[in-house]
């Protein structure tokens, strides 16, 4: 794309340098131990500068979609991994290799960076429109035990919303939850707190949802979601490219995809890892099975370097119900299994937005959710449960009747939280 300097997921960025003119841009690149040279002829200086030090799920598509919608841009990230190096690390990393560029009117980075740092380092960026994207927050974000939580990484956030000039949040579960946890926060401190910290804050925050890309799926939802389960589709071009051909999975289910009979297909399409609370949902499952349920299970989700053990101990017991397993690489392939699936779970013990959630719900998919973090603020409370007695009951109930959950029409607009919608804010924020 002209004026616009992208690093892929597998060209994250080792070194950028201008060459001459602000309209030849040159990067290279490690690439299984080799430097290879890139370059990009861009129409115009790039103006608006991304910043993504952790650059994988949500952070990752919202860089994307931001990259490819806007014009005169420059991208710079780090790759998925190790995330507490990426925030302890990034700020210095990045100084030394973003290459200096006088068009630059606005920086925009997520919360995993630590912009103070970086400005410090960077005189030339400091002056820039600065504006911090809250995907997460670490002052309540679920450890084991308090003592627990690392101190720096709440602190770090901090003082990047005190140098930043917009702090925004993707929910406002997020933005309250972050703002009144920073008193009891700054208390840890031994002696000399700073005070009203939040009171500087609070003037500079928003809340602007994460834009969902929502494609039109209709020419992949089975014709009784086709029927009572309107998806609307997105005007800028589709990330999802429709077939008239059925996956993998229908074909495994037979002809059968409007009949009542067929099992209840359940999605959980999250991060393995623990506080999404994978271990409540596989208790759920396997009450369940024991209880002579039909269903079929899709788990979907990334996976780290450090899977909960109860991924594999629950597979092998509830192998007959499975039919997809793992992360689906493809977007095609996962948004083929949303639209085939029944019901989409959450059992987080975190979530500030739920990105997941709503793509399943856009593809027909009858959601259940904690009555807590921001899911009151997106579902209605039908769709919510506060026990786990009440996830196991909803479950219950739809297993023996299938054709609740795939005659009803959910109750969210999930068009309210599309780029269609929310481009127009996205492009006042990044205008300096």
């Amino acid at each position: 794309m002209l004026g616009h300097v992208h690093i892929p997921p597998t060209r994250h960025l080792d070194r950028a340098r201008l060459d001459g003119s602000l309209e030849q841009v040159k990067w290279w690149r490690r690439s299984e131990g080799t430097i290879r040279w890139l370059t990009c002829l861009a129409a115009a200086p790039p103006s608006v500068l991304l910043l993504e030090a952790f650059y994988g799920g949500s952070h990752k598509q919202l860089t994307d979609l931001l990259s490819s919608q806007l014009d005169s841009c420059s991208v710079f990230t780090l790759p998925a991994k190790k995330w507490h190096w990426r925030a302890r690390t990034s700020a210095l990393y990045f100084s030394q290799n973003i290459p200096p560029c006088p068009s630059y009117r606005v920086l925009f980075c997520s919360s995993v960076l630590n912009l103070c740092e970086l400005a410090a380092l960077r005189p030339d960026l400091a002056g820039l429109k600065k504006v911090l994207y809250f995907h997460e927050n670490q002052l309540v974000y679920p450890v084991r035990k308090d003592q627990d939580r690392d101190f720096q990484y709440g602190y770090n956030q901090i003082l990047s919303c005190l140098v930043a000039d917009v702090v925004v949040f993707n929910s406002a579960f997020n933005m309250n939850s972050f703002l009144s946890a920073i008193p009891s926060f700054l208390k840890k401190i031994p002696d000399h707190r700073p005070k009203d910290v939040a009171q500087l804050i609070r003037p500079k925050c928003q809340v602007l949802h994460f834009p969902l890309h929502l494609a039109d799926v209709s020419g992949l939802l089975p014709k009784y979601k086709l029927l009572h389960s309107p998806a609307h589709p997105s005007d800028t071009d589709d990330i999802i490219r429709p077939q008239t051909a059925r996956s993998s999975l229908q074909s495994s289910l037979g002809s059968q995809e409007d009949s009542p009979v067929r099992p209840l297909h359940i999605v959980w399409p999250h991060r393995w890892e623990h506080d999404k609370n994978p271990e409540l949902f596989f208790s759920t499952m396997l009450k369940l099975k024991d209880e002579g349920l039909h269903f079929l299970l899709s788990v979907l989700g990334e996976t780290f370097s450090d899977v909960p053990e109860t991924f594999t101990q629950s597979r092998p017991l509830l192998e007959p119900h499975i039919v997809n397993w793992g992360f689906l690489s493809s977007k095609d392939q996962y948004v083929n299994v949303l639209c085939e699936a029944d019901v989409v779970v959450s059992t987080a013990a975190h979530e500030f937005f739920g990105v997941a959630m709503l793509e399943a719900v856009h593809c027909g998919c009858y959601p259940l959710c904690p009555k807590a973090l921001v899911y009151p603020e997106i579902f209605p409370a039908e769709y919510l449960y506060a026990t786990p007695q009440q996830l196991h009951r909803k479950l219950r109930a739809l297993c023996r009747r299938p054709q609740a959950a795939r005659s009803h029409v959910v109750k969210v607009d999930t068009r309210s939280f599309s780029w269609d919608v929310l481009k127009g804010r996205f492009q006042t924020l990044l205008t300096p």
